[in-house]
């Protein structure tokens, strides 16, 4: 096995919630402020969208908690601000709220009640919403993008329309809107966008035509998504080859979780910290070869928060054998 200071696979820790005597509005320290712009969205007769702002750099939030009323139904990590709640009934009122926990598991006041209905159930309905047609786009400033289409067509009615980034849902509205708003991009980069629409039977169409999108740079803006300082060396365990690379994340306002690693040009495997990513410089071991007196080319880029992947860290070479001192 390779010698690392992460998991190759991501492992999510089990955290537990200690009750205390506080009351629901009480604000213990070093909690971090409630969530803002929470939104709920009917996806169909039995699930519900909730969405919310994330919380600002230096918050300290560690997860985000969403109830249903007074009970606690998801639990998703800080780098999301979106999650479904299944299992509802259909033409039944609920009420959604978020918390965010910070350090030591100091929970955030509830944000503000947001109310939702689910619509009537169409069991009979067996076929989906037509494929949004009439799909444009284009930027809204250098963190944002407005996306237009025009009306899916469906024998119950659309209940909703989903946004998808590279294939990910990333953004959710109304069945009767044409238009959405994306924002928390990054200036300087490519996107690709889809439409779909859904009926209360959560029947999905076909997607809409592809929509790309180039945000511009904005005065101050970095956009070298790229990891820096990289370095490579290579060492030899049990017969086998490994290359020891080393660099530090790029700066994208909040940890990077994973990265891809590239010898010769293609792709070699996907890391991902098995906790919070290690601050500081990074290190990671990964086999090569049982041949000594190879070389090979090797080069990492970042998982974004928006979801993308970043430019490449520079082009290392190293030589299989040629252990460091």
């Amino acid at each position: 096995m390779p010698r690392n200071t992460a998991l190759a696979a991501l492992v999510p820790a089990a955290l537990l919630l200690a009750l205390t005597g506080c009351g629901a509005n009480d604000e213990p320290a070093g909690a971090p402020p409630a969530p803002a712009g929470v939104t709920a969205q009917a996806g169909s007769a039995t699930s519900v969208h909730v969405m919310w702002e994330r919380a600002p750099d230096g918050a300290g939030v560690r997860a985000y908690e969403v109830y249903r009323g007074g009970a606690k139904v998801k639990e998703v990590p800080a780098e999301r601000n979106m999650t479904d709640v299944t299992g509802l009934k259909p033409s039944t009122p609920y009420t959604f709220t978020v918390r965010a926990r910070g350090a030591e598991d100091a929970l955030s006041p509830h944000s503000g009640d947001v109310p939702v209905t689910t619509p009537a159930d169409v069991a009979e309905d067996t076929r989906p919403p037509s494929r949004p047609a009439g799909v444009t786009g284009r930027s809204d400033g250098p963190r944002g993008a407005l996306l237009r289409w025009d009306r899916a067509k469906d024998d119950r009615g659309v209940v909703s329309y989903d946004i998808l980034q590279g294939g990910a849902r990333i953004h959710s509205v109304a069945g009767d809107a044409t238009s959405a708003r994306i924002t928390r991009l990054r200036p300087g980069t490519h996107y690709r966008f889809t439409v779909t629409a859904r009926d209360a039977a959560d029947r999905t169409s076909p997607a809409g035509r592809t929509v790309e999108i180039t945000t511009p740079h904005g005065p101050g803006d970095d956009p070298d998504t790229a990891p820096t300082g990289f370095r490579a060396t290579t060492h030899t365990a049990d017969g086998a080859h490994y290359a020891d690379l080393s660099w530090l994340a790029p700066k994208t306002g909040s940890d990077v979780p994973e990265y891809q690693i590239y010898l010769d040009g293609t792709f070699a495997t996907t890391l991902v910290w098995g906790a919070r990513a290690p601050e500081g410089r990074a290190t990671y071991s990964v086999y090569v070869s049982k041949r000594a007196g190879e070389t090979y080319r090797v080069k990492l880029r970042a998982r974004l928060p928006d979801g993308e992947w970043g430019a490449f860290s520079p082009e290392r070479t190293f030589v299989t054998g040629a252990d460091r001192p």
